[in-house]
């Protein structure tokens, strides 16, 4: 069947739409190597099929927006393992067909959404969970303008503007996605009631409040006691749709490139995301399609119950 038939704002004006899940461990599952600096993108290069198998995964469990595996592509770090402008132009490309390709074979409508990571992930070091890299926001932005641009010559349903660890890269991407009328969700990654940087979650939610293509503001690649906390935050100061995505609660080991589970699950309360404002819930980092599946049947039990309600 065709990609979905509208666009992903009309969809979250009504309901709760389901992300997928962690892209990485989906493939490590599969049997990828995604060591070496590139991560996913060393899979988008090499083994390209199996990206797609990984898309289509997620569409089975039931997810109904796929996000591509262009989060670790950038052309500064793909020039220094071989790859030049144009050959990492099309794989940014790639990166939206696979996921096209598995959505149109998916049995129910799929939106694409094309990762912009954040400057910290090219560097693979670590950096996405920490900020402040040294940069200016004009210098933020030249970084991630060719990136944005070559994705939207991909034609995806959305940008996934992810994982941004610091209200100065924020800033720096709305500076690039102004005026291009190009619908974009924007996410940080956080640590308690601030930005992995430090700052305030209310005053960098706020920085795009009154940004014309943000359909979705929210979290990701955190733990999943921080999102109610966050998205309570963003309420404060937008009436755009939140959005969620946590990890399984693990942390990040630069230095051993692991992740560091934690002692026991931690619960996901997702009826309260709802309540608060959510719209777009999934999973990241650690969060494969079984996982998936049981959220999507917690939503659709959630909008039972909402119907039920108004009824």
């Amino acid at each position: 069947m065709p990609r979905a038939s509208g666009p992903l704002a009309e969809a979250l004006a009504h309901r709760v739409v389901l992300l997928d899940g962690g892209l990485s461990n989906q493939l490590t599952d599969q049997g990828c190597d995604l060591s070496g600096g590139l991560w996913s993108g060393r899979v988008l290069a090499e083994r390209p099929d199996q990206v797609q198998t990984a898309h289509t995964a997620y569409a089975r469990a039931g997810a109904e927006v796929l996000i591509t595996a262009s989060y670790q592509v950038g052309y500064e770090a793909f020039a220094a393992h071989g790859h030049d402008r144009a050959a990492t132009t099309a794989l940014l490309h790639r990166s939206v067909a696979l996921a096209a390709r598995a959505a149109e074979a998916a049995d129910h409508e799929v939106w694409v959404a094309a990762s912009v990571g954040p400057y910290g992930a090219v560097l693979a070091d670590g950096s996405e969970y920490r900020g402040r890299y040294g940069l200016s926001v004009r210098e933020l932005a030249a970084f991630h303008r060719p990136r944005i641009e070559a994705l939207l010559e991909a034609g995806p349903d959305v940008l996934a503007l992810e994982t941004v660890p610091d209200a100065a890269e924020a800033e720096a991407l709305l500076t690039v996605l102004a005026g291009t009328g190009a619908p974009a969700w924007l996410s940080y990654t956080v640590a308690g009631a601030r930005t992995r940087a430090g700052q305030p979650l209310p005053e960098a939610f706020a920085l795009a409040a009154g940004t014309p293509e943000i359909i979705a503001l929210g979290v990701n690649c955190c733990d999943p006691a921080d999102v109610l906390p966050a998205l309570e935050a963003a309420a404060t100061v937008t009436a755009t749709p939140l959005l969620a995505y946590p990890n399984d609660g693990s942390v990040w080991d630069a230095p051993t490139a692991t992740w560091q589970a934690p002692a026991r699950p931690t619960p996901w309360p997702v009826e309260a995301w709802r309540t608060t404002g959510a719209r777009l819930i999934g999973g990241c980092c650690r969060i494969g399609p079984p996982r998936i599946e049981e959220l999507a049947a917690e939503i659709q039990r959630g909008g039972r119950s909402q119907r039920r309600q108004r009824s």
